[in-house]
C-alpha cells in the first residue's frame, strides 16, 4: 500500500516536471517569454536538469540541440515506471527492458518525424519552384543534407543524382525506417512484456 501511494506521489511529481521542462525549452525559443519572476523561478527549477544532458556532444549538432529530447525521455521512462509500479505493485525485467527502449526508440522516431517533415517541405518547396536561397531553406539544408548523404550514398554507391531525386529518396527511406522501425519496437516491446521476470 505505502509503495502504490509513494509510487503515484513520484508519477504526478515527474509528470508535472516534464511539463514544466516542456514549457521552459518553449520558452527558450521566445526569448520575451523569460521575463518575470516565473520564468526566473522556472528556470531555476529545471535548467540544472537540462545542463546534465545539454552537456553531452552526442546530442548536440552544430545548429542544433536535441538534448531536451534525452531528458524528456529520461523523465518518461521515469514517469512510466512510477506509474506502472502504481498499478501492479510490481516491475519486471521484461518491463523494464521494453520501457527503456521505448523511450529510445520515441527520441529517435522524434528525429526521423522531423527529417521526414523538412525533407517534404524541401520537395515541395523544389517542385514549386520557390526560392531556394531564402535563410529558412539553407537551414533545413543543412539539416537535411548530411542524412541524405548518407541515405544516397548506401542507396547509390557513390553515383551522382540530381537534388531532387536525392530529396525523394530520403524521404522515402526515411518513412520506412520510421514505419518499420516502430512496428519492430512494437514487436519486441509485446515479447519483452511477455517475459514472466
Amino acid at each position: 500500500m505505502l509503495l502504490t501511494v509513494t509510487a503515484k506521489i513520484l508519477g504526478a511529481i515527474t509528470s508535472l516536471y516534464m511539463f514544466l521542462c516542456a514549457f521552459r525549452v518553449l520558452m527558450t525559443w521566445t526569448p520575451g517569454l523569460n521575463a518575470g519572476k516565473v520564468g526566473t523561478f522556472l528556470a531555476a527549477a529545471v535548467d540544472p536538469y537540462l545542463a546534465l544532458f545539454s552537456r553531452i556532444k552526442l546530442f548536440r549538432t552544430k545548429r542544433f540541440d536535441f538534448s531536451p529530447i534525452a531528458a524528456l525521455a529520461v523523465l518518461s521512462v521515469a514517469n512510466n515506471l512510477f506509474q506502472t509500479l502504481a498499478l501492479s505493485g510490481r516491475i519486471t525485467v521484461g518491463f523494464f527492458l521494453s520501457l527503456i527502449i521505448g523511450a529510445l526508440w520515441s527520441a529517435v522516431s522524434f528525429v526521423l518525424s522531423f527529417a521526414i517533415a523538412c525533407a517534404l517541405v524541401r520537395i515541395v518547396v523544389y517542385l514549386a519552384r520557390w526560392n531556394s536561397l531564402s535563410p529558412i531553406w539553407v537551414v533545413l539544408d543543412a539539416i537535411l543534407n548530411p542524412i541524405l548523404y548518407h541515405i544516397n550514398k548506401v542507396i547509390y554507391r557513390n553515383k551522382a543524382v540530381d537534388y531532387l531525386q536525392g530529396l525523394i529518396t530520403g524521404f522515402l527511406v526515411l518513412v520506412l525506417f520510421r514505419a518499420g522501425g516502430g512496428a519492430l519496437l512494437r514487436l519486441l516491446g509485446s515479447l519483452l512484456l511477455s517475459l514472466p521476470f
